[in-house]
């Protein structure tokens, strides 16, 4: 099977798991556990311990069945690093046009944090594939369908922070195309088999067990 692309990851599941603090001995493991959910999109922040290494067994284990990408990337040499070890999406916590220029240039899709209509769109200006409203937890839904009345309209926006089960709903009604989801699927220290139970759980909540 060939290498996924973004289009194709996103419309089979549309939530993008967060690793943040994994290491790489779990790698293989917690991949697996998402993978064989039904997840397609994964995400390892930069700031978690040798996040390369990780990004790197997990593309080379299941490039074929999920898209493997880097969270928390701040510059156009953080995504060249990415790029460097198989990474095939980056995900910033903010707008910043030179590293969404530079990620689209090498080929993966970028995925960078916006808040406000005006970064939004700064982030699409600069060739962003999606875009991630961040923090989620930090408004209401409400703003988000303010937001769209004016995006265009085929502008992904995934919801990040404080999203769970009983609040995607709402999110989805104003407006969110997806979600990133963190702490709720995954911390240091959490079993393979918790992570795949809780995934599933996800899924189920978005209709895509």
């Amino acid at each position: 099977m060939s290498a996924l692309d973004f289009d194709t990851a996103f419309e089979a599941c549309p939530l993008v798991a967060i690793l943040r603090g994994l290491t790489p001995p779990e790698a293989a493991d917690i991949g697996l556990a998402l993978v064989e959910a039904g997840f397609t999109l994964i995400e390892v922040p930069l700031n978690s311990p040798e996040p390369l290494s990780s990004i790197g067994i997990m593309q080379e284990r299941f490039g074929d069945r999920a898209m493997v990408g880097a969270g928390t990337v701040l510059s156009p040499h953080d995504a060249e690093a990415v790029a460097g070890v198989g990474g095939r999406f980056v995900v910033s916590p903010n707008t910043h046009a030179p590293t969404i220029e530079r990620t689209r240039e090498l080929g993966m899709a970028s995925l960078p944090g916006y808040y406000t209509v005006s970064e939004a769109f700064t982030a699409l200006d600069a060739g962003a594939t999606a875009l991630k409203l961040f923090p989620a937890d930090c408004t209401p839904p409400a703003m988000l369908k303010a937001q769209r009345a004016v995006l265009p309209k085929d502008t992904r926006v995934l919801a990040v922070g404080g999203i769970n089960k009983d609040n995607m709903a709402e999110w989805t009604a104003a407006g969110a195309d997806g979600f990133g989801l963190g702490s709720i699927l995954y911390k240091p220290g959490k079993t393979a088999e918790s992570v795949a139970a809780d995934a599933r759980a996800l899924l189920s909540a978005i209709g895509k067990a």
